[in-house]
């Protein structure tokens, strides 16, 4: 079976998201707030949840399901970079996604695809709605409201990103 050859372990993934909790939720929180306000997702943020991964993946995951990380990082930088290359999403996102790859374990990928559906479609109704009151008025500088053409995933990526690891360190307790 695929899983035993990578080595993975369920009660690994939960403790790793659980370690993991405390120093991605600001993050995620900070990316959501950023793209919303200046529509970009700064490059420090993606450097610091690499630097997570690297600490915390090094001290509770087994060595093979660690690198595998590193795989699953590079495959979706490469296909963040050809979707940003032909305009489907910015280099913020794109840099976000392959940063947040590691953080998710392989088996999860179908129901990180499912909770990203979802998450980016009550995003974006939250947001365009927001958008059309006076609700503005509480962030009147933000980019986003003013930008009808484009919309700040990083709210939909931090926000796919905390829940999954909640989730992850909830099954495991």
């Amino acid at each position: 079976m695929l899983l035993d050859f990578l080595d993975i372990d369920l009660t690994n993934s939960a403790r790793f998201a659980l370690w993991s909790l405390p120093f991605i939720l600001p993050i995620c929180f900070l990316v959501a707030w950023s793209d919303m306000r200046a529509m970009r997702i700064p490059n420090w943020c993606v450097l610091v949840m690499f630097g997570v991964y690297i600490v915390i993946g090094v001290l509770t995951l087994p060595f093979t399901m660690f690198l595998w990380g590193f795989v699953s990082l590079l495959v979706v930088l490469f296909i963040g970079f050809f979707m940003n290359a032909v305009g489907m999403i910015g280099a913020g996102d794109a840099k976000f996604a392959a940063a947040a790859a590691p953080f998710i374990a392989m088996s999860d990928f179908r129901f990180v695809i499912a909770l990203f559906a979802a998450n980016i479609l009550a995003a974006f109704m939250t947001h365009r709605m927001v958008a059309k009151t006076k609700m503005t008025g509480l962030a009147p500088s933000w980019d986003s409201w003013e930008r009808t053409w484009e919309f700040p995933m990083g709210l939909s990526l931090g926000g796919t990103l905390a829940i999954y690891l909640i989730l992850s360190a909830l099954t495991g307790v």
